[in-house]
């Protein structure tokens, strides 16, 4: 029966290597050693390293075998480092047990991503380095003077032992000014040339605060988007157990009620950044209105069109229908409706009985929004910004055109005259709007054509005749 052997954990990884590798040359498997934590850490900031082994196991004919130096698979190498960095005191029996396997008749298990202990050594390094870049993000230094000169403290609770891991970084991005980090497992103290290692200690022994706090948080406040509050992803990114160690949390709550005004405020200030309305003439000649869109910049989707894509039809058209913005075929021919759309359009306004001669059609956003992908451009759907944007060219149509009826052809188009909250429902019946003497909202041409299935898009299909046959019949009508 083999021996128990009792081992005080390593600090590094060489030191770690050596007494694994004394193991299995001895033949020792994981389950007859016994890891030990030491109750201090001060080995993770230098000094004597452990790793003795307390009760080595000796072959019976007394020969102790010599130690292997192997070369350990670099994915083991690299998160073995970041776990044993880690708290929970199984780490070193999980290190040794898949190091045991690479050693012996498993030297693939790396390679096995449902394997159970390869995937707790991933998940532990992971928490690993997400603990090294929550001190790298949380650390927040406070200004001491001394006899010296000024000097910065922090103190910070990591998760995990990482004093040594996060050493450099600090060295590097605040190596002009001499400061010390404190926490429960340790410290480290930067004189500005050498940075040195230190005893564990306590919130109080860091300062509780300063100016430079004061300007953290004018800075923090500063900066912090409302149009992006997001708490539950703020406290993923900021755990609540480090909120009492940052100044800037004392004003979240006051930032996050404060978020929807901004918000609205920043929206406000968009528009009026972004919009055509210096670029629209005052005219209802519907020429004279398609010349100067072309030279329209009152948004950036001017900047990757080909054309400006204005409506076509006839001066005094009793229908207008709307659509959303033009798409590639529009965008290279300068001329709305002219493409796959356009094509699904055509055809149902002829099973309505309704001439395309007879009507005005244009679109919300003038100029194609869309993303290259290889050799092809594909379709983005435009922002409320780019939409609002884009309105007082569609305002200056309805004004020319003077329609009885628009129809509204998807979402985009509703939201564009008649609000955020339109939506293509299930009725065909007239909305109240100020454009028009009715106003219905269907379906786009182009969202018959992605119907998930030939019976919604039958449905879809049959919806939007419907509806263009409404739009004639109430064009038609006295009311």
């Amino acid at each position: 029966m083999s021996a128990v052997l009792t081992l005080t954990p390593p600090a590094t990884w060489r030191d770690w290597q050596a007494i694994v590798e004394g193991l299995i040359a001895r033949q020792v498997p994981p389950a007859a050693v016994t890891w030990a934590d030491r109750d201090a850490a001060p080995d993770l900031f230098g000094g004597d390293p452990a790793g003795t082994v307390t009760a080595p196991a000796v072959p019976a004919n007394g020969a102790v075998p010599v130690p292997t130096v192997r070369t350990w698979p670099a994915d083991f190498v690299r998160e073995a480092r970041a776990v044993m960095r880690h708290r929970d005191p199984r780490r070193w029996h999980l290190l040794y047990r898949i190091a045991w396997r690479l050693a012996g008749d498993d030297p693939g298990a790396m390679a096995n991503p449902v394997d159970a202990d390869v995937r707790r050594l991933q998940q532990w390094t992971l928490q690993v380095r997400r603990d090294v870049h929550k001190m790298h993000a949380f650390v927040r230094f406070r200004k001491v003077e001394t006899t010296d000169g000024s000097v910065y403290v922090a103190f910070y609770r990591p998760d995990h032992l990482i004093l040594p891991v996060v050493q450099s970084f600090f060295v590097e991005r605040f190596g002009d000014m001499r400061w010390s980090i404190l926490t429960p497992d340790g410290s480290l103290h930067y004189d500005g040339a050498i940075c040195r290692s230190g005893p564990p200690t306590t919130r109080a022994a860091a300062p509780e605060g300063d100016a430079l706090e004061l300007l953290w948080r004018t800075y923090y406040g500063a900066i912090f988007n409302p149009a992006r509050t997001n708490l539950s992803a703020m406290r993923r990114e900021m755990p609540t157990r480090h909120w009492d160690l940052l100044p800037e949390t004392r004003d979240i709550a006051r930032l996050v009620a404060a978020a929807p005004a901004r918000t609205s405020t920043m929206v406000e200030s968009r528009s009026d950044a972004m919009s055509a309305r210096l670029f629209v003439p005052d005219t209802v000649s519907l020429r004279a209105l398609r010349e100067a869109s072309s030279r329209c910049t009152g948004c950036d989707l001017y900047r990757n069109a080909t054309h400006t894509v204005f409506g076509k039809g006839t001066r005094r058209a009793a229908v207008m229908l709307v659509g959303e913005q033009p798409g590639d075929e529009e965008d290279r021919s300068g001329e709305p409706f002219v493409g796959p759309a356009g094509r699904v359009l055509k055809a149902a306004l002829e099973d309505a009985g309704v001439s395309r001669a007879d009507l005005y059609v244009t679109n919300a956003v003038k100029h194609f929004k869309h993303e290259p992908r290889g050799k092809w451009r594909i379709h983005k759907k435009p922002d409320a910004a780019e939409v609002r944007a884009c309105r007082p060219w569609l305002e200056a149509e309805i004004r020319s055109v003077m329609p009885k009826v628009i129809v509204c052809l998807g979402a985009t188009a509703a939201q564009a005259l008649l609000g955020p909250q339109a939506r293509v429902g299930t009725s065909s019946a007239p909305v109240p709007s100020p454009w028009a003497s009715s106003t219905l909202v269907t379906y786009h041409p182009s969202a018959v054509l992605r119907a998930p299935d030939d019976e919604a898009r039958e449905e879809m299909r049959a919806r939007l005749v419907r509806d263009l046959a409404l739009a004639r019949d109430l064009a038609a009508s006295d009311h």
